[in-house]
């Protein structure tokens, strides 16, 4: 029964619904229907975390004091372990003590930091496609979201000459992501050296997420916004254990960069949460230690897992690049179908699950979002299934048959 004055906030009548919420809903009621669904929609990595970190979350769980509060900034161990891990990877030095903030998952920390320095109305750039997150902390915050569209033209790349003047004075804060999710688009150098000059001019808050460090192939090394002469002045930078170490049920991240940055952050959780629970962040100071060749492992096998199907999609009529990094592939939809048709009709027709583009802003249009979360076994049911629908990508309008 639903009772007309029980309302809520209208910050979230103005929260479009999350799409993978939605997923949720859409999987559950094909597995009702007995549908052996292929579920590439989430960025959600198969498998176990490492060993070396469940037996350390394990011994940590027979020590008394993991059991009470953590302290508000994380453990001193941890922050340090993340100092060091930063200086061995891109060889920036952060101090552990004021630098560098453990979080409950990046999304969490992306979320209030947009709580912690928007006021409604400030002006919030946010690139369109962009991971949900980096608009929706905004936009709860009561901030004004302007989209800065992102093309195949520009390599998904942010033009900066598409800013009008005086939404660029007008902005606080520029969110933005390479490797890039949804688009799997990489960023050279030069492009932070450009980010950072323009945040500097129009004084904005630079907040990179930066997920996908590790997952690069082909001898790719992402850029830390960090690396960046005058970076850390006005800026700071997400991660995550959830992609690179198979942890995302876990909830550990954190965020390192400008100190004022995330003293304010850090006043804001202060008074939502107690921080992660000691043992999770003994088993995320353990994963940051692992040695080089768990990294490569993790590369080669979502290589394998790219190749096999942009090969395999090729025979269907994609002709997809290779992308230097991510976990995913951005898929054109066939002519004809928008995005959320063309993934509801691989849903019913196949039972794969993929991501339509329009989730991830207005410019995710014409795109899904394939995740490279499955053994290359059911990539190639997938493809079977795709050849079996007649789901093809041609230029004709009729694109797939019952």
């Amino acid at each position: 029964m639903s009772i007309n004055w029980i309302t809520p906030a209208n910050r979230l009548s103005a929260l479009p619904p999350y799409v993978f919420a939605r997923l949720d809903e859409l999987k559950a009621r094909a597995r009702e229907q007995g549908l052996d669904l292929i579920d590439l929609g989430m960025g959600n990595p198969d498998g176990f975390a490492p060993k070396p970190v469940i037996d350390a979350a394990i011994a940590s769980l027979d020590e008394a004091q993991n059991h009470g509060y953590p302290p508000f900034e994380g453990t001193a161990s941890f922050r340090s372990a993340i100092a060091t891990w930063y200086e061995r990877s891109y060889n920036v030095k952060l101090n552990p003590d004021s630098e560098a903030l453990p979080l409950l998952g990046s999304k969490e920390g992306l979320g209030h930091l947009a709580l912690a320095y928007v006021n409604p109305g400030d002006v919030v750039l946010v690139p369109s496609p962009s991971y949900p997150a980096h608009f929706r902390g905004p936009m709860i915050a009561g901030g004004e979201i302007y989209q800065v569209k992102l093309t195949a033209e520009n390599n998904w790349l942010i033009d900066f000459n598409t800013i009008p003047e005086d939404i660029a004075r007008r902005a606080k804060i520029f969110y933005f992501n390479y490797p890039n999710n949804p688009t799997t688009a990489t960023a050279p150098r030069e492009f932070f050296e450009e980010m950072v000059e323009f945040a500097r001019h129009y004084e904005i808050i630079l907040v990179h997420d930066l997920c996908y460090a590790e997952l690069a192939f082909d001898g790719y090394q992402p850029t830390s916004l960090l690396e960046i002469p005058g970076a850390k002045e006005i800026g700071v930078e997400f991660h995550t254990l959830s992609k690179t170490y198979n942890m995302a049920g876990w909830r550990v991240g954190f965020v390192v960069g400008n100190s004022q940055i995330i003293q304010g952050l850090r006043t804001l959780k202060t008074n939502l949460d107690y921080g992660i629970f000691a043992t999770i962040q003994t088993a995320a100071e353990t994963a940051l230690n692992l040695p080089g060749i768990y990294i490569k492992n993790v590369q080669d096998r979502y290589q394998k897992r790219r190749d096999f199907l942009i090969a395999g999609l090729q025979e269907l009529g994609w002709n997809i690049p290779k992308s230097k990094a991510t976990m995913y592939l951005w898929m054109p939809c066939p002519v004809g179908m928008n995005s959320t048709d063309f993934a509801l009709d691989m849903l019913q027709k196949t039972g794969i699950v993929v991501t339509p583009g329009n989730a991830f802003g207005d410019a995710g249009e014409g795109y899904v979002r394939v995740s490279l979360i499955a053994e290359c076994d059911r990539l190639g049911e997938a493809l079977k299934r795709l050849k079996q629908a007649g789901i093809r990508y041609q230029p004709e309008a009729v694109t797939s048959q019952a």
